[in-house]
């Protein structure tokens, strides 16, 4: 017969996580949930709460500060982990479970996944309406957590304590699922959660979870090996699902074996080492000119787990010459916009497509050609990152170049997390990246605020890295509370600000889309009996227990990241910077819609210049 013990529902859920075990890439086991971001109220405290004290010894439970923060931590250490490992996110049931939204779409649009458990009212309507319950006049079963279903990949409401049995493992493997992996929601009324059932002991034994990895189709992989013989001039573009797969020395092989370059997407950036003689650099609208040249050159494009987003692709005109062949896990993205589909895991499809394809090289002038391409920009990095300031203050490139130098030969330890604005374009184009997870940007969403959160959960992750965040006062502004909780938990992060006034990268593409200066950088916000904003950031992050200083230029700046390396407390560097300038380097057109008609001269010239850009899209 089987054994249960009669436990709650929140007992049940907190010791099946608790207990849970994931084979990792090595061998090795692991606890699968790193840990349980909570911030409590009336509807989890004393549900889930109360189990959540009994296991906290067993599965770390971590207060934050803001529930998208805390979200946004748990994204990062995912991402960290190369989606091996998962954290859990705890709200209560109105506004701290809508702050979920926003983190839930970020890792569902990034393919990165989380569990969220956020309250939910009363199963049993009793008190209806309780305090935060929102009230559908024409669906009952209507609650604020519905917000998620559109942004999580499984959503589930747990009615009965029983349910939990079947809800909970579907979550657990739609995350561990390389096809499927994103975010999870299991809305908990607050009372289901105290309720007690007979929950089998099994259950909270569970079994090791494994990854499966995805072989390739026979038919498909002939047809991918025929369309690679047959190309002269073929380019690869890695994206995030190489990096999950762990298949960064597949794809060394591959490329070496058959003298192929290699361009990266935000997510594949550190899929090769940015010295390797084949790795051309970032591709698309932040690309480098030795990728998006080779790019408009291919007569094949061999896209390896990425999305093709529109930021890679210069919405689809970059390279609209080139046939398509796409690597995916997932059937949608290998299928995107008449791609050749090769579906399964990047590393068993790239080892397999090696052996399929032994002896074959394109032509030799081509990888030669990348080869001299790749040089001459890595030359051209070190030019912009370390050139004599002009006169004024410095832009983004020159602040880059000061954090990379100040690793001193130990840039493989450093982390740098990055999510929007202008510094995603220029890290992708300038940071060297060492070792794959060495860059960590989150650009599928462009999530203003994810920065010094997202630091956080790379940290959890890495305790023994150096994690610098480099952030605009722009996303500053908007979160910045998890300053506070990295000194909480005593997790160290450097956080560089580079304060230009304003969101500088918008500024700039709306003077490039012919419009006037509004709304964007400070100083042209001031309203009539208004006061020009003058904003403090290194005695703001003192008052949540930095340590935080405002250094006057690139010099003061290397000796404050030199003193922030050796502290051991978190560390905010601030540091003026233009919004007019940005390396001009590469880049490729992006589609941006202009005005048909406007009164505007100038919107009307941007108008023709994007109507002869739209030619070269492939529809």
């Amino acid at each position: 017969m089987r054994k249960t013990q009669r436990i709650t529902m929140a007992q049940a859920l907190v010791r099946h996580l608790s207990a849970l075990r994931i084979e990792m890439a090595d061998g090795s086991l692991q606890a699968y949930v790193g840990g349980v971001f909570s911030i409590f109220g009336h509807g989890n405290v004393a549900g889930l709460g109360e189990a959540l004290a009994a296991e906290r010894h067993t599965l770390p439970t971590l207060r934050a500060h803001n529930e998208q923060g805390m979200a946004h931590a748990a994204v990062a250490y995912a991402k960290a982990q190369f989606r091996q490992r998962i954290m859990a996110v705890t709200t209560s049931i109105g506004p701290g479970a809508t702050n979920l939204v926003t983190s839930a779409a970020l890792a569902h649009i990034n393919r990165l996944p989380v569990l969220l458990l956020p309250g939910d009212t009363f199963a049993s309507r009793a008190p209806d309406p309780v305090l935060q319950q929102l009230e559908d006049f024409s669906h009952g079963d209507l609650s604020v957590n519905d917000c998620l279903r559109p942004v999580t990949r499984y959503f589930d409401r747990i009615m009965r304590p029983e349910q939990l049995l079947v809800a909970l493992p579907r979550a657990i493997w739609t995350m561990v699922d390389p096809a499927s992996c994103g975010p999870v929601c299991l809305a908990l009324p607050q009372d289901v959660q105290t309720q007690a059932f007979d929950c089998p002991e099994d259950f909270l034994h569970p079994e090791t979870l494994r990854f499966r990895r995805v072989p390739p189709d026979g038919a498909e992989l002939a047809r991918a090996a025929q369309l690679l013989r047959g190309a002269q001039r073929p380019l690869l573009v890695i994206g995030g699902g190489l990096m999950y797969s762990q298949a960064w020395e597949a794809l060394r092989t591959f490329a070496e074996s058959h003298g192929l370059p290699v361009a990266e997407t935000q997510a594949g950036k550190g899929s090769l080492p940015w010295a390797h003689p084949l790795n051309l650099g970032a591709i698309g609208v932040t690309g480098s000119p030795a990728a998006n040249t080779l790019a408009q050159e291919a007569d094949l494009v061999f896209a390896i787990g990425t999305r093709l987003q529109d930021f890679s692709t210069g919405s689809h005109s970059l390279w609209s010459q080139a046939p398509v062949l796409c690597l995916n896990v997932q059937a949608f993205d290998a299928s995107k916009r008449g791609c050749t589909a090769l579906v399964a895991d990047a590393r068993l499809g790239l080892e397999q497509l090696q052996t399929a394809l032994a002896g074959w090289q394109p032509a030799a002038q081509w990888t030669a050609r990348a080869r001299d391409l790749a040089a001459g920009w890595a030359t051209r990095v070190t030019e912009l990152t370390t050139s004599p300031l002009p006169s004024g203050l410095p832009y983004d490139a020159d602040v880059i170049g000061a954090v990379q130098a100040s690793a001193q030969g130990s840039a493989a330890n450093d982390i740098v997390v990055c999510a929007a604005g202008t510094l995603p374009a220029e890290l992708h184009k300038l940071w060297r990246s060492s070792a794959p997870g060495g860059y960590h940007v989150e650009y599928g969403y462009s999530t203003m605020g994810y920065e010094i959160a997202g630091g956080l959960g790379v940290k959890l992750a890495h305790p023994d890295k150096e994690v610098i965040v480099m952030v605009g006062d722009g996303s500053y502004m908007m979160m910045n509370s998890e300053i506070a909780t990295s000194v909480l938990l005593g997790h160290k992060l450097i956080v560089v600000v580079l304060d230009n006034r304003g969101f500088g990268c918008i500024h700039r593409l709306q003077r490039a889309s012919g419009s006037p200066l509004f709304n964007n950088m400070l100083d042209d916000c001031v309203v009539e009996g208004g006061k020009a904003s003058a904003i403090d950031f290194a005695a703001h992050a003192r008052s949540m227990g930095a340590h935080a200083v405002h250094v006057a230029n690139i010099d003061a700046l290397r000796q404050a990241l030199e003193a922030a390396r050796a502290a051991s407390i978190t560390q905010v560097i601030v540091i003026n910077t233009t919004a007019e300038r940005s390396t001009a380097d590469g880049g490729c057109w992006w589609e941006v819609a202009i005005p048909e008609v406007s009164a505007c001269a100038d919107v009307n010239r941007a108008r023709a210049r994007y109507e002869q850009a739209k030619q070269a899209q492939k529809l």
